[in-house]
């Protein structure tokens, strides 16, 4: 095997049984510039992961604490695993299949199950862009339809907080955002034995999602870091809008401090420790593979080294300023209803 060398690029002989000629590299081809492989990967581990369920974690499990446990395992399996994916590919030129069989055959079947679980894990980001595509054309009403009661799916026991009735219990009251969620988007049946009838709308919002993404990859990396340039910024141009609207109402400072607040006695309770660990692998895309094919596509003298502690910084920034954004909306929502943040924050699941 290699070594690093100063720059961070690794030198030495080729893999053994590695036979690629020049031409060959040639026409498997490269990132068009080192921009196209960070925005690359920055689309590809930055997602709800970040958005949605860190702050949720975060407040269930301690507020700030969590960060502790967070930290350590992003500094002592986050950021060396992704380094080691990511030069396994650029040493190899190899997806996530053949890199193994250049290094030892028998550990391919690493990257067999590697993909399979990317062909799951796949199907189930599209249904939730399909759900995102769904929400974001529902969005486009005079009111939006999540926000309160009145509307055909929603049932008697939905609890208008802008407009509460006096006579109405909350003990067995449901909120309209997660009636909208339930039995508008889902509508979930009965049971299992019920099978239901295909959503038609969620059915094209399926295929929209299907079309957009075959022609992000139809014509492979070229394709894929063109398309980066917009898909890996413009989520990050509409956090940053939403966090500076959210810090500029009126209740955002409680929501923050609800989602920093620590709770020293969790770091005993070892689900926060599990929950860290399993948020670095979820978030970094540890162990599926593709930090591997994307890494493959660099020139053999990259300095993945410094790219992968960048981009590893990066996601976990990603996290904590996406709480900052979550919290002060949460905070602004409990400031105009009038309830306790931890009721409106469990809302925030749906």
């Amino acid at each position: 095997m290699g070594m690093k060398g100063k720059n961070g690029s690794c030198i030495g002989s080729a893999p053994k049984g590695y036979s690629q000629t020049p031409k060959e590299l040639e026409a498997r081809g490269y990132w068009g510039n080192k921009a196209e492989f960070i925005l690359t990967v920055m689309g590809a581990i930055i997602g709800p992961g970040n958005i949605w369920r860190f702050p949720y974690l975060c407040y269930r499990n301690g507020g700030g604490v969590f960060f502790i446990p967070y930290i350590l395992f992003m500094f002592t399996c986050g950021v060396p695993l992704f380094f080691l994916e990511t030069a396994l590919g650029q040493y190899t030129n190899q997806g996530g299949i053949t890199c193994w069989r250049k290094i030892c055959p028998l550990f391919q079947g690493m990257g067999y199950a590697s993909h399979l679980i990317i062909a799951l894990s796949a199907t189930s980001y599209i249904t939730i862009l399909a759900w995102a595509f769904f929400y974001l054309f529902s969005s486009f009403s005079a009111e939006l339809p999540w926000a309160t009661c009145g509307n055909y799916w929603n049932t008697d026991l939905c609890l208008d907080l802008n407009h509460p009735n006096q006579s109405q219990s909350r003990l067995n009251a449901t909120l309209p955002v997660v009636e909208f969620w339930q039995r508008r988007v889902l509508k979930i049946s009965g049971g299992i034995e019920e099978v239901g009838s295909l959503r038609w709308e969620l059915v094209l919002c399926l295929i929209l999602t299907w079309v957009i993404c075959y022609f992000c990859i139809w014509k492979g990396i070229k394709s894929t870091g063109k398309a980066a340039y917009f898909t890996a910024t413009f989520p990050f141009i509409m956090l940053f809008v939403l966090l500076i609207r959210g810090v500029t109402l009126p209740g955002s400072m409680d929501g923050i401090i609800y989602y920093l607040y620590p709770d020293i006695s969790r770091l005993s309770d070892p689900q926060v420790w599990m929950d860290a660990g399993t948020q670095i692998f979820f978030s970094y895309a540890i162990g599926l593979g593709f930090l591997t094919s994307l890494g493959s596509y660099n020139t053999y003298n990259n300095n993945c080294y410094r790219d992968c502690f960048y981009l590893c910084l990066l996601n976990s920034a990603t996290s904590i300023v996406a709480g900052f954004a979550i919290f002060s909306v949460l905070g602004f929502m409990t400031y105009e209803q009038g309830v306790d943040i931890s009721e409106v924050a469990e809302s925030g699941k749906y």
